[in-house]
Parts: C-alpha cells; sequence; structure tokens
C-alpha cells in the first residue's frame, strides 16, 4: 500500500503543480495494477527463493544430527537384538540378516525422507504463493475508487489516501493482536511509516 501511495502521489502532485482539475483514472489504475504484478512476482519468486534456501540449510543440518543420532541408536539396539538371538541359537548370525537388515532400513529411511521432502515443498510453495498474493491485493485496495469513475479528482485521491490509512491502523491493531503488543504502540509506528512515505514523496515531488 506504501508503495501504491507513492504512484499516487506523483498523479496528485499533476493536480497540485500543474493547474490541472483531475487526471485519468485509467492511467492510474494502469499504473497501479503494474506495480501490483511486479510486486505479486517479486513477493513469490523471492520468497520461494529464499525460504527454499532456508529450508535446504535446515534440512541438511537435521539430516546430519539425524544421522548421527539415528546411526547411534540403531547400532546399539540392534547390537543387543544380535547378540540375545546368536545366544537362543547357539550360533553366529548370516550376513544375509544384515544385508537384509540395512536394506530395510533404506527403504524406511527414504519413505520417511520422501515425505518430509513434499511437505517441505509444499510448505515453501504456500509460503511464496502468501507472500506474493498479499502486496498484490493490498496494492489493489487503494485503487478502488478510481474504478467508479473515468476521472480523478481531488476527492478521488483523499479517498484513496483514506482507506490507505485505515487499512495502515488496522494493520497495526493487527500487530498488536499476534503480538500481544502494545495495540496503540503498534497503530503508531505504522502511521509514522504512511506519515513518513508521504513526507518524503511530497518533498521529492514538490
Amino acid at each position: 500500500m506504501l508503495t501504491v501511495l507513492g504512484i499516487l502521489l506523483g498523479f496528485f502532485a499533476l493536480i497540485l503543480k500543474e493547474g490541472q482539475n483531475s487526471v485519468n483514472s485509467h492511467l492510474v489504475i494502469l499504473t497501479g495494477v503494474g506495480s501490483s504484478i511486479s510486486m505479486f512476482i517479486s513477493g513469490i519468486t523471492g520468497s520461494y527463493l529464499s525460504e527454499k534456501a532456508e529450508r535446504k540449510k535446515i534440512k541438511e543440518e537435521l539430516n546430519r544430527a539425524m544421522l548421527i543420532s539415528d546411526e547411534k541408536d540403531e547400532v546399539a539396539d540392534e547390537g543387543v537384538k544380535m547378540k540375545e538371538i546368536e545366544k537362543a541359537m547357539l550360533t553366529k548370525l548370516s550376513n544375509n540378516m544384515e544385508i537384509n537388515r540395512k536394506s530395510t532400513q533404506n527403504k524406511k529411511k527414504k519413505r520417511s525422507k520422501s515425505i518430509r521432502e513434499k511437505a517441505e515443498t509444499f510448505a515453501t510453495i504456500v509460503v511464496s504463493f502468501v507472500n506474493g498474493l498479499s502486496p498484490f491485493l493490498g496494492g489493489l485496495v487503494p485503487l478502488i475508487p478510481f474504478f467508479y469513475s473515468s476521472v480523478a479528482t481531488f476527492s478521488t485521491f483523499f479517498i484513496s489516501f483514506t482507506i490507505i490509512l485505515i487499512c495502515i491502523i488496522l494493520l497495526g491493531v493487527f500487530l498488536g493482536v499476534i503480538s500481544k503488543e502494545s495495540i496503540p504502540k503498534n497503530i503508531i509506528q505504522m502511521v509514522l511509516a504512511f506519515a513518513l512515505t508521504l513526507i518524503i514523496s511530497i518533498f521529492l515531488l514538490g
């Protein structure tokens, strides 16, 4: 929304500086939607690559840790079992049992590994899609007033700015609730981000 706010301020400057009474809403919508699509693709690809790299690193660390502990536990357990069986049979077990045991263990590891990989891949895709869809929808919401008017006037931009401010405040409330921190504090932080974007954009455009 702050990204779209900067775009809207650029068009709004035309009304203030160039002496125009209105701006073509079609141009505002195209620019805003184009930016939202860019944020959508950027959010998906950037999040997917970063999540994939992070999960790969975590998986490698888990594999190393699990391999060490599993091998120790399995060797200890299997050693006790083998000794008990050998005592009962009064003979040494054949190497075929060892081969079959290792084959069974490898199959179990491959099966559990494939399930875990599928779960990690699914989680990465979901997180990437959410990270792409969120900024896309957030960029479209401020453009709603422009869909109802062929020409954007001062009032159209004012309504759009108000929508952004309300959403920013609601986001501050949401962050305060889920983090169990002060809601007013989070609202103030979000409003300051809104105000900072507004001030910098006006300063540069002015």
